[in-house]
């Protein structure tokens, strides 16, 4: 699968004629959780300006992107650590 990046420009970086200008990569990484063994189960997150975006590893670019808060994607964490 071909790993999917989006650029994020700096909040800092002034939509002026100014060269300082910079951007941030954003790749999503695969959970560890998530084995190479063909289990069902296999997510990826990457963080935004907002929070956190997942979706599932499997379906790659076609996966639906699921948006979620801070304190949404900790919450999630904590279920996965118990199941």
């Amino acid at each position: 699968m071909a790993e999917f990046t989006s650029w994020r420009k700096s909040s800092r970086s002034a939509n002026s004629a100014q060269a300082d200008c910079v951007e941030c990569c954003q790749t999503w990484r695969k959970s560890t959780r998530s084995s190479n063994s063909g289990q069902a189960d296999c997510v990826e997150a990457r963080n935004t300006t907002t929070g956190f975006q997942v979706r599932d590893s499997k379906l790659g670019h076609d996966s639906p992107v699921f948006d979620l808060s801070a304190s949404d994607f900790t919450g999630l964490l904590r279920v996965a650590d118990h199941a």
